[in-house]
């Protein structure tokens, strides 16, 4: 791989599954063989893929409380470094989903920038394929065919679990932790620690980015101060960027991307996301030959018997539409969804559960109804929507990785998984709420490819 050094590029731990999987599908359509796991993976688990040059581990980070990543992720980190990557990249939301309270990406910094001991922390959210653009310090993210500053974006300004009420990246990380915005130091001042303030903070460098020009610098600064800062935080902007600066200086040959897999023989969505992106997915699906079925998210809030009960009659429902021949697409809203969300909000409220709870019990769901229909069917493909869903219905699959195998929009490419038991071999799309045409489900039921 010309000059790129030997061993293992960048590791990356993803704070939601969708977004742990955009990373794999940067990497892989560049040309840099990368696989994605469930957990750390094994010795025994990496003598499978020799070839492999980047490794993710996907987590459901962005829902844990900081006492939760405390516990969680110096040993994840841990045994991310022990492999000797160049680079160890804690990939965020490119729409900076956190809070101090929830997936606090500050806790993130503190714990990643100690273990290795770095002089400052890149961080990277920018990615401007998929119109995710930094200036002057502020993030920027389409939506439709406008850009809108994060804190007046429709979706992020009032999301359901971490509304954005701040577009200055520097200072919504630093409520969060007890850190210094070191994005206007020089390179000497890092490197000397001159400016380091005598409390202790960590100094963290948010890197502007809203084109490839800007996209290149960003990547170089990063590989090149990889021995002094070889922690970094960012969306799969960090490795567009990487990849830009390879590809720039010839590190890298220019790679195209697969071509489609064809047309599935049925195919089943489960979807938790209220994003209006995928109510519009949901409304197209609806008039492009999808059944779909509603899942109510209420039964997530009562007792078990009540939950196993609308699980079997959602399970019931899908099988007999596709005995019908027709694909079910399952979901728990489209939209906030007006008076649905206020019924759900008060059901959460009088169940004595929390919210992060509820959610949790949500994503279980919908990956245990996705897993008996497989199991029911011979259906070898699937869409989650949803990156909180994502991770918990991913993880009652029994699959353990998952590799890239073709395009669609960035950051919602088809995958390959990887199972010791009926899974292996599942074709599988995880797709964040934001994410996706309208049409969506059934470029991805036509077997992805660009387009």
């Amino acid at each position: 791989m010309g000059s790129l050094p030997e061993g293992l590029l960048v590791a990356w731990y993803g704070d939601d599954f969708s977004g742990a999987a955009a990373v794999m599908e940067v990497l892989a359509f560049s040309g840099v063989p990368a696989m994605l796991f469930l957990d750390v993976p094994t010795l025994s688990q990496l003598a499978d893929y020799p070839d492999v040059r980047a490794i993710g581990v996907a987590s459901t980070a962005r829902a844990w409380s900081p006492e939760q990543m405390a516990r969680k992720l110096p040993i994840a980190f841990e045994s991310l470094l022990a492999l000797k990557p160049e680079i160890l990249h804690y990939k965020i939301c490119s729409t900076l989903d956190s809070s101090p309270a929830v997936g606090s990406i500050g806790c993130a910094i503190e714990i990643g920038a100690t273990l290795t001991n770095a002089s400052a922390v890149p961080v990277l959210v920018a990615a401007p394929q998929m119109r995710r653009y930094q200036i002057f310090g502020h993030l920027f993210a389409g939506f439709d065919d406008e850009v809108y500053r994060l804190d007046r974006h429709p979706v992020m300004a009032c999301h359901p679990v971490t509304p954005m009420k701040e577009s200055d990246v520097a200072q919504h990380i630093s409520e969060q932790s007890d850190l210094i915005d070191a994005s206007l130091w020089s390179q000497e001042d890092i490197a000397s620690n001159r400016k380091l303030p005598r409390s202790g903070k960590i100094p963290v460098m948010t890197i502007d980015s809203l084109d490839a020009q800007s996209e290149v610098a960003a990547g170089r600064m990063i590989w090149e101060q990889r021995a002094r800062n070889p922690f970094i935080v960012g969306s799969q902007g960090v490795e567009y960027a990487l990849v830009r600066h390879w590809v720039e200086t010839n590190s890298l040959p220019n790679s195209t991307p697969p071509d489609g897999v064809g047309r599935a023989h049925g195919m089943v969505v489960v979807s938790g996301s209220v994003s209006p992106t995928t109510a519009k997915q949901i409304a197209w699906s609806r008039n492009n030959g999808f059944a779909t079925i509603r899942f109510d998210v209420s039964t997530a809030c009562s007792e078990n018997m009540m939950l196993t009960d609308e699980k079997n009659r959602v399970i019931k429902e899908s099988l007999a539409a596709i005995s019908a021949g027709i694909d079910p697409l399952i979901c728990t809203a489209e939209g906030h969804d007006g008076a649905g969300a206020a019924q759900f909000k008060r059901a959460v409220e009088t169940s004595g559960k929390t919210l992060a709870e509820v959610n949790k019990r949500i994503g279980q769901a919908l990956g245990d109804i996705l897993c008996c229909i497989l199991n029911q069917s011979r259906i070898r493909r699937a869409v989650i929507s949803g990156g909180d869903t994502s991770g918990y219905a991913t993880q009652r699959l029994g699959i353990f990785g998952l590799s890239a195998l073709a395009p669609t929009i960035p950051g919602a490419s088809l995958f390959l998984a990887h199972a010791d038991g009926p899974m292996d071999g599942l074709e599988l799309a995880l797709k964040g709420g934001q994410m996706g045409s309208p049409d969506y489900f059934g470029w991805i039921r036509d077997g992805g490819g660009l387009r």
